[in-house]
C-alpha cells in the first residue's frame, strides 16, 4: 500500500504502511510532493530489544511491542470471565485520502475491534484528528482509554504546557523531555484552571519567534489527560485522550466511541506559527463569530464593546441604577450591554435561587422588559448572565426534583442519597437525566423567546467531582449533554451568542468554542495578571473570541492599582469591554476612556483579522506584542498596532533597541506613539526618563526588515505601564 501523504502551509504528515499498521513516519516541515521510497528509514534493532523494529504507530500498541503507553485500552467480559481481548493487535483494512483528507480503518478480527481514524491537514497548517472504536464482538467491550498521538523528531528536547488557577489562568511551565511519561491530567470534570491549552514540544530555546515547535490541543471540556511520552529508545509521542471514569464507556456488540479531536500544528519559526495555524483554522468556520445568516444581520458583524454589570453593582439589582448604566454606557460608546448575576427569582446571594430561571417578580414586577427597553432604546444589544448547569439546595426546582442533582450514590439524593461537597454553595444539574435536560432546555428557550435577548453569557462555577448518574461515573455523559444543550438552544435561537464562562477561565477548548462565541478569559481583570492570561489564551484562541475588559482603577481580585491607559491598553487585544461602574468616571478619565472605545472601533477590523506577533524581548521585566495585517498593506492603511508593556523594574538603565517583528520587509512604515503622548494624563505616569528617544515625540519612518533587524529604542517604561504604538503603511 503506497504511503499517504499530506501537505498545507509549510507542513507535511507522511504514513506509511509497510508494517501492516499505520506509522507516522514524518510530522513537521514540508516534504514536497517527492518522497523517496520510505524504506531507507528502516531503524535498526538493537540488541536486547524485540527482534523485529517497532513502528511509531498511529495507534500505538502494546501487540507491536511498543514500550510505551498504548492508544487503545479495555477489555471484555465473556461468559463470566473479565479482562479478555485486553491487547489488540489491529492491522490495516483500507486507507485513502481525498484532498487535506485521510481514512483509515485498522481491524483485529480475533479482538472483535475497529477503529477508523479520520485526519485532516487544514489549509493553514493545522491537523485535526480523531479515532473512532467499534466493538464488532459479541459481548460488551469495556474502554478504558482511546488516545491520539503523533511522534516529535527527535530535536525536539523542551516540553512548554500551560497551568494555573482562578484568577491566574494558562500561565506557562517549561521542563526539558526526559526519559518517561510527562502527563497533565484534568478530573475536574470540566476543563480547569490549570488545564494546558497548549502542549508543546520544540528545539532548545524555542521562543516565540524562533526554533521548531511541534503543538497539539485537545478539543473536549471534560476530564482529559495530555502528555509527552518518551521510550527507551529515544522517540517521543505527545497527544491526549478523554479521561474514562471506571466503567463510564462500555461499548456494547455494534456500539462505537470517537474520541475528542486532537488538533496538532507544527511550526519551524516559534510560537507565532503554532498559533498562525491555529488562528487560520477558526476564522475559516463559516460560522466564526457570525450571526446565523437566517437572522438577516450583516455578515462580518464587529465585535461589540461591552458593559458587564458584575463588578459594578454585583447582587444589587436596582432598575434605576441600571438604567443610569444604560445610559452612561450608551454616552461612551458602548455596543452590548449585559446583565450579570442577581435577576432571577430568590437571587440576593450565591447561596440560592440556581436552577430556578425565572424572572424574579419582586426585583422585576414588570419583568426584563423596562431594562431591555431601556437598553436597545439607547442603540445597544442587551445581554444576560444564565448558569444552566448548576443548582443552589435552596431553590424551588431544588426542592421540586432533588433525584435531578448529581451525586455518586445510586440511591437517589430525594431517598437520602449522598450528595457531593458543595462548590460556591452550588450543585450540578444531572442533564444526563432527560426530564432535567429538558426542564433546562426549555426555562433558557423560554428567556430567549419572551425577552429580546441577543446574547447569553453562560455561566459554570463549579468543578464536576463525584459526578454520578444512577451509581455510576457520568462526566463523559453529561459533557455530551451540555454540548447538546448548547447545540439545540443555538439552533433554536440563531441569533443569540453565547460567552462561555466558567469561573472565569475554566472551560476554555476547542470543544466549547465550537458552541460559543467567545469565552471569558478570566475572572481577574487585573491589567497585570491579563498580560499573562491573554497572551497564552492568545497562543490558541484568537483574540476576538476572548473576552478582555477595562476593569475597576483597583482591581476587585488583586488589589492592585493602574492607570487607566495600561488597563484599556491591555482590553484592546481582545473582545474589547468593561467591567466597572462607568457612571463614576468624569472628567478627562471619561473623555479618556472615550478615547480608547473609539481607538478599539477604529483598528477592531485589524485586531480581529490580523496576525498576532510576539517578539523574543531578553529578560522578563518587557514584553512587546501586536497585530500586523494579514495582507499586503495599502498606502495609509493601519498595518500594525502593537504595545511596549512593563510588567516589572528591569536591571538595566534603559530598555535598549527592540526589534518590531511580522511587518513587511521591504515596505516602509510611519511609527507613532498612539498613547500616551505628551498631552495625555497618564504621560507623566508612564515613563521615567529625562529625554525620550526621538521617535516618539516625532516619529520615524523605516522599513519593516530594519525595524525587524535593528528595532527601535524604547523608552523607560514605570512598572506596570504600557506604551501603544501604530505602524502606517507609506
Amino acid at each position: 500500500m503506497d504511503p499517504l501523504h499530506l501537505r498545507s502551509a509549510g507542513t507535511s504528515l507522511v504514513i506509511s504502511f509497510d508494517s501492516g499498521e499505520a506509522e507516522v513516519v514524518h510530522w513537521g516541515a514540508d516534504l514536497g510532493a517527492d518522497l523517496p521510497d520510505l524504506a531507507i528509514l528502516t531503524a535498526p534493532v538493537p540488541h536486547s530489544a524485540i527482534d523485529a523494529r517497532v513502528p511509531a504507530a498511529l495507534l500505538p500498541q502494546a501487540s507491536s511491542s511498543w514500550r510505551g503507553r498504548a492508544a487503545l485500552r479495555g477489555s471484555r467480559t465473556a461468559d463470566g470471565v473479565s479482562g479478555l481481548d485486553f491487547s489488540a493487535r489491529l492491522r490495516v483494512v483500507t486507507a485513502g485520502a481525498n484532498g487535506g483528507s485521510a481514512v483509515i480503518v485498522q481491524s483485529d478480527p480475533d479482538a472483535g475491534l475497529t477503529v477508523e481514524s479520520t485526519l485532516t491537514l487544514h489549509d493553514g497548517g493545522l491537523l485535526e484528528m480523531r479515532h473512532t472504536v467499534t466493538n464488532d464482538g459479541t459481548s460488551p467491550y469495556r474502554l478504558d482509554e482511546l488516545a491520539t498521538v503523533l511522534p516529535v523528531a527527535p530535536d525536539a528536547v523542551e516540553l512548554l504546557d500551560l497551568t494555573g488557577r482562578w484568577c491566574r489562568e494558562r500561565h506557562p511551565q517549561r521542563r526539558a523531555i526526559q526519559q518517561g511519561t510527562w502527563v497533565r491530567t484534568g478530573r475536574h470534570g470540566r476543563t480547569g484552571h490549570d488545564s494546558s491549552l497548549l502542549f508543546a514540544a520544540g528545539t532548545t530555546g524555542f521562543g516565540n519567534r524562533h526554533g521548531k515547535v511541534w503543538a497539539t490541543h485537545l478539543a473536549w471540556s471534560g476530564n482529559h489527560e495530555q502528555f509527552a511520552d518518551t521510550i527507551g529508545d529515544g522517540r517521543t509521542m505527545i497527544g491526549g485522550s478523554e479521561l474514562l471514569g471506571p466503567a463510564e464507556v462500555i461499548l456494547e456488540p455494534g456500539g462505537s466511541y470517537t474520541t475528542p479531536a486532537l488538533f496538532a500544528a507544527y511550526s519551524d519559526h516559534g510560537l507565532d506559527g503554532i498559533t498562525e495555524a491555529f488562528y487560520s483554522w477558526f476564522r475559516s468556520r463559516p460560522h466564526h463569530v457570525l450571526p446565523a445568516a437566517s437572522t438577516g444581520l450583516p455578515a462580518g458583524k464587529p465585535r461589540p464593546v461591552v458593559l458587564n454589570t458584575w463588578e459594578a453593582v454585583y447582587f444589587d439589582h436596582n432598575l434605576d441604577t441600571l438604567i443610569e448604566l444604560a445610559e452612561s454606557a450608551a454616552d461612551l460608546g458602548v455596543e452590548r450591554f449585559v446583565l450579570d448575576d442577581g435577576w432571577f427569582r430568590g437571587r440576593r446571594d450565591d447561596h440560592a435561587g440556581l436552577g430556578d430561571w425565572y424572572v424574579d417578580e419582586t426585583l422585576w414586577p414588570r419583568g426584563l422588559t423596562p431594562l431591555i427597553e431601556a437598553v436597545t432604546s439607547r442603540g445597544m444589544e442587551f445581554g444576560l448572565w444564565v448558569e444552566p448547569e448548576m443548582v443552589n439546595l435552596d431553590s424551588d426546582i431544588a426542592r421540586a426534583h432533588p433525584d435531578w442533582i448529581v451525586g455518586p450514590s445510586a440511591v437517589q439524593h430525594k431517598d437520602g442519597g449522598r450528595l457531593p461537597l458543595e462548590w460556591r454553595n452550588q450543585h450540578i444539574i444531572d442533564l444526563v437525566n432527560p426530564e432535567a435536560w429538558q426542564y433546562i432546555y426549555s426555562r433558557i428557550d423560554a428567556l430567549l423567546s419572551e425577552n429580546n435577548i441577543s446574547y447569553l453569557k453562560w455561566d459554570q462555577n463549579r468543578d464536576l467531582l463525584e459526578h454520578g448518574h444512577a451509581g455510576r461515573s457520568s462526566v463523559h455523559e453529561q459533557t455530551l449533554a451540555a454540548y447538546r444543550l448548547f447545540d439545540e438552544l443555538r439552533t433554536a435561537h440563531p441569533g443569540v451568542e453565547i460567552e462561555s464562562c466558567s469561573s472565569g477561565g475554566a472551560r476554555v477548548d476547542l470543544g466549547i468554542l465550537e458552541r460559543t462565541d467567545r469565552i471569558w478569559g478570566s475572572d481577574c481583570n487585573d491589567a497585570l495578571e491579563r498580560q499573562t492570561i491573554q497572551r497564552w489564551t492568545g497562543a490558541v484562541v484568537p483574540p476576538e473570541l476572548v473576552g478582555s475588559h477595562i476593569g475597576p482603577t483597583t482591581s476587585h481580585t488583586t488589589a492592585r492599582t493602574h492607570d487607566l491607559s495600561f488597563r484599556a491598553i491591555t482590553a484592546l487585544f481582545g473582545h474589547f469591554g468593561m467591567e466597572w461602574d462607568i457612571r463614576g468616571v468624569q472628567g478627562k478619565d471619561r473623555e479618556e476612556l472615550k478615547r480608547f472605545i473609539a481607538l478599539f472601533k477604529e483598528h477592531r477590523g485589524l485586531l480581529h483579522s490580523g496576525r498576532r506577533v510576539h517578539a523574543d524581548v531578553a529578560g522578563d521585566a518587557l514584553l512587546l506584542h501586536g497585530v500586523v495585517t494579514d495582507a499586503p498593506a495599502s498606502a495609509g492603511t493601519t498595518a500594525g498596532l502593537f504595545a511596549l508593556v512593563s510588567t516589572r523594574t528591569s536591571a538595566a538603565e534603559e530598555p535598549g533597541r527592540i526589534g518590531i517583528p511580522g511587518l513587511e520587509a521591504a515596505r516602509k512604515y510611519r511609527v507613532e506613539a498612539v498613547f500616551p503622548t505628551p498631552e495625555d494624563a497618564d504621560y507623566g505616569h508612564t515613563y521615567t526618563q529625562v529625554q525620550p528617544p526621538a521617535w516618539l515625540a516625532d516619529g520615524a519612518v523605516a522599513n519593516g526588515r530594519f525595524l525587524a533587524e535593528v528595532g527601535l529604542p524604547m523608552p523607560n517604561l514605570n512598572p506596570e505601564h504600557a506604551l501603544l504604538m501604530k505602524f502606517t503603511a507609506l
